[in-house]
């Protein structure tokens, strides 16, 4: 019997791709073979790694003269890559607004001089700061669109001018709609909202992959490498864009970015009210900063957290816990976790607090 899997990642799949999956684990269509035994410069995965990113191209509306590639690494190895890569004036911006976007922020320090433009760490990271000021000759400013462990995310895209724009969209991609224009770079790892871990999306502006700079890197950790090689440079993590290609398609038969929005803001509203009205349990990010993804919330006092993830548990609502930087609870209700998920786990919590 399957649980309700409320994981931040690696998360819940779509049933229906697991189902596919499933049907074609050991031979792929007529090939004869697993897509995890093919070989990566066959017309049977080529085929599929194509579909992949035309798909996720279509999705996400993304512009001509934008590169999409599926790389390794995770958005960890982003982190280092970015600065690499775009580097020229050697200086770039943050707004740091958790755990994920320090992360970049340290990593980027090895490499340029990175200036904290705007921090909710005051605030425990529970609203998204206001960013000020950007420096005119920053070569980039990054951002996190939505902050997993908690539960905040930009509901308004700042707007950074002649500075492109990065941002880390690991637990928000392909949740809402974005505009893609609007940003010089979007990575995301797979693990969440695209499909399971192994796949890294990385959407770059052309023009940012011309840097002289960029140039003298180990062939490997050049952007332009990959782009130009259709993220073929090596083997890339077949299995996993195959899977990616799968919930692709679901996502589509689900009206696609647009369709899904709603029933994400829909499912985030269930919960967020009995949050709102309830006398034992709260939420923990500002109203005005709310994730649709991740929702973070807890009953003030330890022991009934940890009884409460205990006994939910045993309901068949699974990984309710909070990350362990923060304790609490938390809810990660991304593209898969099905309305009713939703509803059964407030059912619960209701039961629970009148206990």
């Amino acid at each position: 019997m399957r649980i309700y899997n409320f994981s931040a990642g690696p998360a819940a799949l779509p049933v229906p791709v697991l189902e596919q999956a499933s049907k074609e684990l050991v031979s792929y269509g007529s090939a004869g073979m697993s897509v995890m035994e093919m070989s990566h410069r066959s017309k049977s995965y080529e085929d599929i790694h194509n579909a992949a990113l035309e798909l996720l191209r279509e999705l996400m509306n993304v512009p001509a003269n934008y590169k999409i590639m599926m790389l390794q690494g995770g958005a960890s190895q982003q982190f280092a890559m970015i600065p690499m890569n775009l580097a020229k004036n050697g200086k770039a911006d943050f707004v740091v607004t958790g755990e994920w976007s320090n992360r970049a922020y340290k990593e980027a320090s090895k490499v340029l001089s990175a200036k904290i433009a705007a921090t909710s760490e005051a605030e425990k990271f529970g609203v998204i700061p206001e960013i000020k000021e950007i420096s005119a000759d920053a070569d980039y400013l990054h951002i996190c669109t939505n902050n997993t462990i908690c539960g905040t995310r930009f509901t308004q895209i700042p707007d950074t001018g002649k500075v492109p724009l990065v941002a880390d969209m690991s637990s928000g991609i392909l949740s809402e709609v974005f505009d893609v224009s609007k940003f010089g770079l979007i990575y995301a790892g797979a693990q969440k909202n695209i499909g399971p871990a192994g796949v890294t999306v990385v959407i770059i502006r052309e023009d940012l992959l011309e840097n002289e700079k960029a140039a003298k890197l180990p062939a490997f950790l050049q952007y332009k490498t990959h782009a130009d090689a259709n993220s073929m440079y090596n083997t890339p993590p077949t299995y996993a864009i195959y899977m990616t290609k799968l919930c692709l398609e679901w996502l589509k038969s689900q009206g696609g970015v647009a369709g899904i929005q709603k029933i994400n803001e829909a499912k985030a509203k269930i919960l967020y009210d009995f949050l709102d009205s309830s006398s034992l349990f709260k939420g923990i990010a500002a109203p005005s900063h709310r994730s649709l993804m991740n929702i973070p919330f807890t009953t003030g006092d330890d022991e009934k957290d940890k009884q409460f993830t205990k006994e939910a548990a045993t309901e068949g609502f699974a990984n309710l816990g909070g990350h362990r930087l923060v304790g609490g609870l938390r809810a990660s209700i991304y593209n898969a976790m099905p309305t009713e998920g939703v509803q059964a786990l407030v059912d619960f919590m209701k039961k629970f607090e009148a206990k």
